[in-house]
């Protein structure tokens, strides 16, 4: 049985060994840019459309397929190495809780960030924002922030000990075009909604809400984005 070997009709997402990922289920592939103010700053997520797909494909993970989001076996070419050094324990065993905020919790986990630039803008930073939280608006505008963070980084919960609360998102794989100061750049796979992702070696990451994965080959954190798509970007 080969690694693509899957039952069409579970939503997963498997990592091929030095290949691409492989999707089943039939799950939705849509395309989003992200939209920024007049000084760059990430403000929120446009819907550009579906992408169309049949119940299975497979994404493009060494990041020179022709034929993007889809691989076109490229890898094949350029001697791809996909070592995946994610880690597979839980993201509550990694995280840090943003001192001094008041009426919310406030956490990161670092290893997930991808750059995106959701946390920050001209003004101040969420790390700033958390220490300022009794204030209701700057606690609802660090709420909007965390919720369009794509990789989960950060999270949030009302109190210390309660569940995390989750923005509520559709199953499914977003293609994303991130804004820099020099125009449009691919982004990551933004995989959403809670879809199980499996290791090549079958072993299955912790399943979350948001998860951004590396499509431009280069990550350190494979198969995860680690904001190595900024570095020589790929134009759009």
């Amino acid at each position: 049985m080969s690694e693509m070997d899957e039952p069409i009709y579970h939503k997963q997402i498997k990592v091929i060994t030095d290949g691409p990922y492989f999707v089943s289920g039939d799950i939705p592939l849509v395309s989003k840019t992200q939209v920024v103010s007049e000084y760059g700053e990430p403000l929120t997520w446009k819907n550009d459309g579906e992408i169309k797909t049949g119940m299975t494909y497979s994404l493009c993970r060494c990041g020179h397929s022709s034929q993007m989001p889809f691989c076109d076996n490229t890898h094949f070419k350029i001697e791809f190495d996909s070592t995946e050094t994610a880690p597979t324990d839980l993201t509550v065993e990694r995280r840090e809780t943003l001192p001094e905020s008041q009426n919310i919790v406030i956490r990161l986990d670092p290893t997930l960030c991808t750059e995106s630039g959701f946390c920050a803008n001209r003004n101040t930073c969420i790390e700033e924002m958390a220490t300022k939280t009794a204030d209701s608006q700057v606690r609802a505008q660090a709420i909007t922030m965390i919720e369009l963070c794509p990789s989960g980084a950060l999270t949030y919960s009302l109190k210390e000990g309660e569940q995390d609360i989750e923005v509520n998102l559709p199953k499914q794989i977003a293609v994303t075009t991130e804004v820099v100061s020099e125009g449009p750049i691919r982004g990551p796979l933004w995989v959403m909604g809670g879809i199980p992702i499996l290791r090549a070696d079958g072993v299955p990451f912790e399943v979350r809400n948001r998860v951004t994965l590396c499509n431009c080959g280069r990550s350190q954190a494979k198969p995860l984005c680690d904001g190595m798509h900024r570095v020589n970007p790929i134009r759009k």
